[in-house]
Protein backbone atom coordinates (compact mmCIF):
# COMPACT_ATOMS: atom_id res chain seq x y z
CA UNK A 1 0.00 0.00 0.00
CA UNK A 2 1.09 3.29 -0.86
CA UNK A 3 2.43 5.98 2.09
CA UNK A 4 0.36 9.37 2.41
CA UNK A 5 1.17 11.70 -0.42
CA UNK A 6 1.92 14.30 1.99
CA UNK A 7 5.10 11.86 3.48
CA UNK A 8 6.65 10.66 0.17
CA UNK A 9 6.34 12.02 -3.00
CA UNK A 10 3.96 9.47 -5.55
CA UNK A 11 6.57 9.41 -7.90
CA UNK A 12 9.61 8.31 -5.70
CA UNK A 13 6.84 5.52 -4.20
CA UNK A 14 6.07 4.21 -7.52
CA UNK A 15 9.41 3.83 -8.36
CA UNK A 16 10.13 1.77 -5.06
CA UNK A 17 7.14 -0.17 -6.14
CA UNK A 18 8.47 -1.19 -8.77
CA UNK A 19 11.77 -2.62 -7.88
CA UNK A 20 13.32 -2.36 -11.38
CA UNK A 21 16.50 -0.09 -11.87
CA UNK A 22 15.51 0.28 -15.49
CA UNK A 23 11.73 -0.23 -15.94
CA UNK A 24 9.81 -0.10 -19.11
CA UNK A 25 7.39 3.46 -18.25
CA UNK A 26 4.44 4.16 -21.09
CA UNK A 27 3.64 8.14 -20.42
CA UNK A 28 0.37 8.27 -22.42
CA UNK A 29 -0.52 12.06 -22.42
CA UNK A 30 2.99 13.47 -21.35
CA UNK A 31 2.01 16.91 -21.97
CA UNK A 32 5.78 18.68 -21.34
CA UNK A 33 7.54 15.68 -19.88
CA UNK A 34 7.38 16.83 -16.06
CA UNK A 35 6.58 13.64 -14.91
CA UNK A 36 8.85 11.95 -17.21
CA UNK A 37 11.58 14.07 -15.83
CA UNK A 38 10.68 13.44 -12.22
CA UNK A 39 10.74 9.71 -12.65
CA UNK A 40 13.94 10.32 -14.68
CA UNK A 41 15.72 11.75 -11.63
CA UNK A 42 14.73 9.12 -9.40
CA UNK A 43 15.30 6.58 -11.38
CA UNK A 44 18.36 7.32 -14.29
CA UNK A 45 18.43 4.02 -16.15
CA UNK A 46 14.39 3.84 -16.82
CA UNK A 47 13.17 3.87 -20.44
CA UNK A 48 9.95 6.32 -21.42
CA UNK A 49 7.93 6.00 -24.11
CA UNK A 50 5.96 9.07 -24.03
CA UNK A 51 2.87 10.22 -25.58
CA UNK A 52 1.64 13.78 -26.75
CA UNK A 53 -0.68 15.45 -29.43
CA UNK A 54 -0.62 19.24 -28.92
CA UNK A 55 2.21 20.61 -30.68
CA UNK A 56 2.34 23.28 -27.64
CA UNK A 57 3.47 20.77 -24.90
CA UNK A 58 5.40 18.82 -27.64
CA UNK A 59 7.31 21.96 -28.00
CA UNK A 60 8.08 22.54 -24.38
CA UNK A 61 8.74 18.58 -24.10
CA UNK A 62 11.54 18.64 -26.36
CA UNK A 63 13.22 21.55 -24.43
CA UNK A 64 12.56 20.68 -21.11
CA UNK A 65 13.63 16.88 -21.71
CA UNK A 66 16.38 17.10 -24.19
CA UNK A 67 19.67 16.06 -22.13
CA UNK A 68 17.84 12.86 -21.17
CA UNK A 69 16.30 12.22 -24.67
CA UNK A 70 18.83 9.18 -24.68
CA UNK A 71 16.84 6.68 -22.95
CA UNK A 72 13.56 8.60 -24.09
CA UNK A 73 11.33 8.01 -26.99
CA UNK A 74 8.79 10.44 -27.90
CA UNK A 75 5.77 9.73 -30.21
CA UNK A 76 3.56 12.88 -31.48
CA UNK A 77 0.57 11.17 -31.38
CA UNK A 78 -2.59 10.32 -28.91
CA UNK A 79 -3.29 6.85 -27.82
CA UNK A 80 -6.85 5.87 -28.35
CA UNK A 81 -9.19 2.73 -29.80
CA UNK A 82 -8.31 3.12 -33.81
CA UNK A 83 -5.51 4.06 -35.84
CA UNK A 84 -5.34 7.26 -38.27
CA UNK A 85 -6.50 10.45 -37.67
CA UNK A 86 -8.97 11.85 -34.51
CA UNK A 87 -10.16 15.09 -33.12
CA UNK A 88 -8.46 16.61 -30.45
CA UNK A 89 -9.60 19.27 -27.90
CA UNK A 90 -6.89 21.61 -27.48
CA UNK A 91 -7.71 23.97 -24.12
CA UNK A 92 -6.98 27.15 -23.24
CA UNK A 93 -7.67 30.09 -20.53
CA UNK A 94 -7.43 33.59 -19.87
CA UNK A 95 -5.19 35.89 -17.91
CA UNK A 96 -2.24 34.66 -16.25
CA UNK A 97 -2.97 31.04 -17.94
CA UNK A 98 -3.66 31.96 -21.15
CA UNK A 99 -1.37 28.90 -22.18
CA UNK A 100 -3.32 26.27 -20.25
CA UNK A 101 -2.95 22.94 -22.53
CA UNK A 102 -3.01 20.52 -19.61
CA UNK A 103 -7.06 19.75 -20.16
CA UNK A 104 -7.11 18.96 -24.24
CA UNK A 105 -8.32 15.96 -25.31
CA UNK A 106 -9.61 13.67 -27.47
CA UNK A 107 -13.29 13.46 -25.84
CA UNK A 108 -15.21 16.79 -26.33
CA UNK A 109 -15.89 18.67 -23.03
CA UNK A 110 -18.66 18.19 -21.02
CA UNK A 111 -18.98 19.19 -17.37
CA UNK A 112 -15.82 20.13 -17.61
CA UNK A 113 -17.07 23.67 -18.90
CA UNK A 114 -18.46 24.18 -15.79
CA UNK A 115 -16.44 22.30 -13.12
CA UNK A 116 -13.54 24.80 -15.00
CA UNK A 117 -15.38 27.97 -16.11
CA UNK A 118 -11.80 29.24 -16.61
CA UNK A 119 -10.83 26.62 -18.92
CA UNK A 120 -11.69 27.34 -22.47
CA UNK A 121 -11.67 24.87 -25.62
CA UNK A 122 -11.11 25.99 -28.61
CA UNK A 123 -11.55 25.14 -32.25
CA UNK A 124 -10.32 20.99 -32.54
CA UNK A 125 -7.29 19.82 -34.70
CA UNK A 126 -6.57 16.95 -36.26
CA UNK A 127 -3.87 14.72 -34.95
CA UNK A 128 -2.52 11.33 -35.49
CA UNK A 129 -3.59 8.78 -32.89
CA UNK A 130 -2.61 4.51 -32.90
CA UNK A 131 -4.07 1.46 -30.81
CA UNK A 132 -1.32 1.00 -28.42
CA UNK A 133 -1.94 -2.75 -28.81
CA UNK A 134 -0.77 -1.42 -32.72
CA UNK A 135 1.84 0.93 -31.52
CA UNK A 136 3.77 -2.16 -28.89
CA UNK A 137 3.67 -4.98 -31.65
CA UNK A 138 5.56 -2.47 -33.85
CA UNK A 139 7.82 -0.95 -30.88
CA UNK A 140 8.14 -4.51 -29.77
CA UNK A 141 7.53 -3.88 -26.57
CA UNK A 142 6.08 -7.46 -24.81
CA UNK A 143 6.37 -6.11 -21.15
CA UNK A 144 5.36 -2.81 -19.25
CA UNK A 145 6.62 -1.96 -15.69
CA UNK A 146 3.99 0.98 -15.96
CA UNK A 147 1.75 3.10 -17.52
CA UNK A 148 1.50 6.59 -16.38
CA UNK A 149 -1.88 7.65 -18.02
CA UNK A 150 -3.21 11.12 -18.01
CA UNK A 151 -5.69 11.17 -21.02
CA UNK A 152 -8.64 13.88 -20.03
CA UNK A 153 -11.55 11.18 -20.16
CA UNK A 154 -10.50 8.86 -22.90
CA UNK A 155 -9.60 6.34 -20.29
CA UNK A 156 -11.36 3.91 -22.12
CA UNK A 157 -10.26 4.33 -25.85
CA UNK A 158 -6.88 3.61 -24.33
CA UNK A 159 -7.85 0.46 -22.76
CA UNK A 160 -10.29 -0.60 -25.91
CA UNK A 161 -7.30 -0.27 -28.11
CA UNK A 162 -4.73 -1.62 -25.35
CA UNK A 163 -6.57 -5.21 -24.28
CA UNK A 164 -2.95 -6.85 -25.06
CA UNK A 165 -0.48 -4.62 -23.96
CA UNK A 166 -2.58 -3.87 -20.45
CA UNK A 167 -2.29 -7.81 -20.31
CA UNK A 168 1.13 -7.41 -19.48
CA UNK A 169 1.56 -4.27 -17.76
CA UNK A 170 2.27 -4.38 -14.18
CA UNK A 171 0.80 -1.24 -12.90
CA UNK A 172 -1.46 1.74 -14.45
CA UNK A 173 -1.36 5.06 -13.01
CA UNK A 174 -4.02 7.31 -13.84
CA UNK A 175 -6.36 10.31 -13.65
CA UNK A 176 -10.41 9.51 -13.04
CA UNK A 177 -13.81 11.51 -12.56
CA UNK A 178 -16.69 10.22 -12.10
CA UNK A 179 -18.47 13.66 -13.10
CA UNK A 180 -17.96 13.02 -17.04
CA UNK A 181 -15.68 16.29 -17.43
CA UNK A 182 -15.47 15.00 -21.04
CA UNK A 183 -18.60 13.41 -23.20
CA UNK A 184 -18.39 9.73 -22.52
CA UNK A 185 -16.21 9.59 -19.70
CA UNK A 186 -15.95 6.41 -17.77
CA UNK A 187 -16.54 6.60 -13.68
CA UNK A 188 -13.97 5.16 -12.05
CA UNK A 189 -16.20 2.14 -11.07
CA UNK A 190 -16.54 1.45 -15.03
CA UNK A 191 -12.92 2.00 -15.89
CA UNK A 192 -12.27 -1.16 -13.29
CA UNK A 193 -15.02 -3.22 -14.95
CA UNK A 194 -12.73 -2.71 -18.09
CA UNK A 195 -9.82 -4.17 -16.04
CA UNK A 196 -10.56 -7.18 -14.42
CA UNK A 197 -7.08 -8.47 -13.80
CA UNK A 198 -6.15 -5.62 -11.77
CA UNK A 199 -6.76 -4.70 -8.25
CA UNK A 200 -6.37 -1.01 -6.54
CA UNK A 201 -3.60 -0.29 -4.46
CA UNK A 202 -4.68 3.23 -4.16
CA UNK A 203 -7.23 5.89 -4.60
CA UNK A 204 -6.25 9.61 -4.38
CA UNK A 205 -9.41 10.98 -4.30
CA UNK A 206 -9.63 15.15 -4.64
CA UNK A 207 -13.25 17.30 -5.16
CA UNK A 208 -13.80 17.08 -8.81
CA UNK A 209 -10.88 14.68 -10.16
CA UNK A 210 -8.85 11.59 -8.55
CA UNK A 211 -5.84 9.38 -9.42
CA UNK A 212 -6.08 5.82 -8.43
CA UNK A 213 -2.80 3.60 -9.11
CA UNK A 214 -3.66 -0.08 -10.02
CA UNK A 215 -1.65 -3.43 -10.15
CA UNK A 216 -2.24 -6.09 -12.41
CA UNK A 217 -2.79 -9.38 -10.73
CA UNK A 218 -1.59 -11.70 -13.37
CA UNK A 219 1.99 -10.14 -14.03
Amino acid sequence: MLESTSSLDVHQQLVSLLGNPSPVILDIGCNDGTDTKRFLELCPEALFYCFEPDPRALARFKKNMQPDLNNVRLFEIAISDRNGQIEFHPSNADGEVREWDLSGSIRRPKNHLAEYEWVRFDQPISVETRRLDDWASEADISKVDLIWMDVQGAESDVITGGRRTLSNTRFIYTEYSDRELYEGQLTLHAILDLLPSFEVVRVFSREVEGDVLLRNTGC
